[in-house]
């Protein structure tokens, strides 16, 4: 067994596509995984799959005071947590010209992928800076960097993302934490259904635009290698795109 491996991870958005991914791929490198989603009917299917290796949390990270709770719930055999997977977000509603769409929309678009990650962030942080060790993923996009009309809300809220990455690690740098980010780029993964409502024609009609997407397991992947590296290597900034994108 590698240093890195049975290492307890907080990953949150456990119960999406990319969640599932992740949640894999933590397993099979022989972490253990406490599994942060607000449905609670996928979190039970994934979590059956993990045995005694994963712990389930039905927590919506826009709730504020049950954040805060997120340190209390999980259990002592999973403590301490060395690694936190900031994987959470959403865009419900988004696609949408910013004056056309809803302004709760957009509320709630910040709320989770900012606010949200911000807030399990500093529920969790504060045990690694007293012990010095620790390594957080936080997952934002390409929209983080680069102009995609019609997705002002999202984009905003993963350029926030990123700041808030990039400040974080020069707060960081004199401890032995590590901060990561991806970016990752078209994935197939179920928030483009969720962005219609479970509009499964709109979601077909939008990956038809395209020749190529990545693959969820491809970023899970991505994050077991930035894991993995010695504890002297910090992968800062990974950006993942299909070879058909630039």
């Amino acid at each position: 067994m590698t240093e890195q491996q049975g290492h307890t991870v907080v990953l949150t958005g456990a119960a999406g596509g990319m969640g599932r991914a992740i949640t894999r791929a933590l397993l099979e490198s022989g972490r253990r995984v406490v599994l942060v989603d607000r449905d609670a009917k996928a979190l039970q299917e994934l979590a059956a799959t993990g045995g005694d290796a994963v712990f389930p949390i039905q927590l919506d990270i826009s709730d504020a005071k049950a954040v805060d709770r997120l340190p209390d719930i999980i259990p002592g055999h999973f403590k301490p947590v060395d690694v936190l997977i900031n994987n959470a977000g959403h865009d419900i509603g988004g696609r949408t010209r910013f004056d056309i769409g809803s302004a709760d929309d957009w509320s709630n678009i910040i709320q989770t992928n900012l606010i949200g990650l911000m807030r399990v962030t500093r529920a969790i942080l504060p045990d690694m800076v007293q012990r010095n060790s620790g390594h957080v993923v936080n997952i934002s996009s390409i929209n983080a960097v680069r102009i995609v009309p019609d997705m002002a809300a999202y984009s905003t809220s993963k350029a926030g993302v990123h700041m808030f990455t990039e400040t974080l690690r020069g707060e960081l740098a004199e401890t032995a934490i590590r901060v990561t980010e991806l970016q990752p780029g078209l994935t197939r993964t179920n928030i483009i259904l969720t962005r219609y409502r479970g509009d499964t024609r709109k979601e077909k009609d939008y990956f038809d635009q395209f020749r190529m997407a990545l693959d969820a397991a491809d970023i899970a992947r991505s994050i077991v290698f930035a894991l993995d590296q010695p504890p002297h290597v910090q992968i800062a900034e990974m950006m993942i795109l299909p070879v058909n994108r630039y």
